[in-house]
């Protein structure tokens, strides 16, 4: 063993101390911290032949790199829609990589049974009943990824080809249609051989929402004589997290022949409040569906999880055939179920914050989130020089300058916004008007935040 790494296993207590007592001032003074940095970073360095060992790494890590890691785990920062890192996920996070798990099958580990009871635990948080199952994966690109290659092994299913077997071109071309997709829609469909183009937009509803007018989605359908197609819904929208009908899409399944895949990637947690529940009615009735988890779950980076009705397609799309894997037999191992082989146990962050704040403890974020999104969207409603681009619905204020809102002039504010280091916010365009948008979902913010977040838009004003 070289010589450094037999040294650092037998200080390992003393290198682990001195990480966590980074880690905890790093973390105790995230509220104070520049939210952004918008320096330059240092130039790069060649790769050491000796090595420092693993003191003298974090020591130079300390002194070179974490002085310019943002503060995107803190309460200001708003831009995309990011979550931070409650305690509890940091815990399990930090032991997930103690273990060391490979996530990827049951053999000789109870890691895959923990992921299993994980996921139990969020289809129950999001009213999703017992005919979908689940599996862990990076992100909301992912997991739309994950639900679309199903759908599409369905339309094969019901166009009596095998795209496993035969390829995405065997299906033809493949109507998918949506209102307001998320742009992983479209690489998703790049990725699996369907085309970005084959994404046809269905008119939204008036008075500027992003949800899909149905009867224009069941008028497209109808043109489709009875070719079956996919459909994405959305359950909370980027720029003014609208929801579409869920009930009443799925309904549209008495005449039409298609797949309901439903992004809900953040949208999904106001099924934790009786309040907003309501939004996400009917999300049971999907197919598939796509949850981000470090998002509004606040688990760290990077964690999603995917649901749907047809393991069987799943199966049949992402098995791996091997003798030393298995058959894809009973409860498949995870490795049949998602594109990755080996997988870091990205559960055990999300069972740690659940099990320690249970559905009380995420409700309250949501509901706080919320109520703290509305606040500030009153606030710069109030503010001369800035006008709401479209009413507070949930977590994100999407607002713009109340005169000449040229891109220009936008993002010279977002620009003025992060320099202050009080506060993130990011570009849109909405309504065909550029615009800023605050997304609410770290469970960190409080109210003295909106107090440093409006004064800091108004001063860049």
């Amino acid at each position: 063993m070289h010589r450094s790494l037999a040294d650092d296993l037998s200080r390992l207590p003393d290198l682990l101390q001195s990480a966590r007592d980074l880690a905890a001032r790093e973390l105790a003074g995230l509220a104070e911290r520049p939210v952004v940095r918008l320096d330059r970073a240092p130039d790069r360095e060649g790769l050491p032949s000796g090595g420092a060992g693993a003191q003298g790494a974090l020591a130079r890590f300390a002194e070179r790199w974490a002085p310019g890691f943002s503060g995107s785990a803190g309460p200001r920062y708003l831009g995309f829609v990011t979550g931070g890192a409650t305690p509890a996920a940091v815990a399990g996070d930090w032991l997930t990589s103690a273990y060391d798990q490979n996530g990827s099958g049951a053999v000789g580990s109870w890691a895959t049974a923990l992921e299993r009871e994980t996921v139990g635990w969020l289809r129950e948080l999001f009213g999703l009943s017992g005919a979908h199952s689940g599996a862990f994966v990076t992100g909301a690109t992912a997991s739309n990824t994950v639900g679309l290659a199903v759908a599409r092994e369905w339309l094969g299913e019901r166009l009596g080809v095998s795209v496993s077997r035969d390829g995405a071109a065997a299906l033809g071309e493949v109507p998918v249609l949506s209102g307001s997709p998320h742009s992983s829609i479209g690489k998703a469909l790049s990725v699996l051989g369907i085309g970005r183009d084959r994404l046809r937009a269905v008119p939204l509803l008036p008075g500027n929402r992003e949800a899909v007018d149905v009867a224009a989605l069941d008028a497209a359908l109808t043109a489709l004589d009875g070719r079956p197609a996919i459909v994405v819904a959305n359950a909370g929208t980027v720029n003014t997290v609208d929801f579409d009908d869920l009930r009443a899409i799925a309904a549209l399944r008495e005449r039409h022949d298609f797949w309901l895949h439903v992004d809900a990637a953040f949208g999904a947690f106001a099924a934790l409040s009786p309040s907003y529940a309501s939004y996400v009615d009917g999300l049971d009735a999907a197919d598939s569906v796509c949850v981000d988890l470090h998002k509004w779950l606040n688990v760290p980076y990077d964690a999603a999880v995917q649901f749907t009705r047809r393991r069987d397609l799943q199966v049949a799309v992402f098995h791996n055939a091997s003798p030393y894997l298995g058959l894809p037999v009973g409860e498949p191992d995870f490795v049949h179920l998602t594109p990755e082989n080996s997988r870091r146990l990205r559960a055990l962050p999300a069972w740690f914050s659940l099990m320690a704040y249970g559905r009380d403890g995420h409700r309250e974020i949501v509901e706080r989130n919320v109520a703290l999104a509305r606040e500030l969207g009153e606030r710069l409603a109030a503010t001369a020089g800035l006008r709401l681009l479209t009413p507070v619905r949930l977590n994100v204020v999407c607002f713009t300058l109340a005169d000449d809102p040229t891109q220009e002039r936008v993002d010279a504010l977002a620009r003025a916004v992060a320099a202050t280091g009080e506060a993130f916010v990011t570009p849109t365009v909405y309504g065909g008007t550029p615009g800023l948008r605050a997304a609410f979902s770290n469970w960190r913010t409080s109210a003295a935040d909106v107090d440093r977040i409006s004064g800091a838009v108004t001063r860049a004003l």
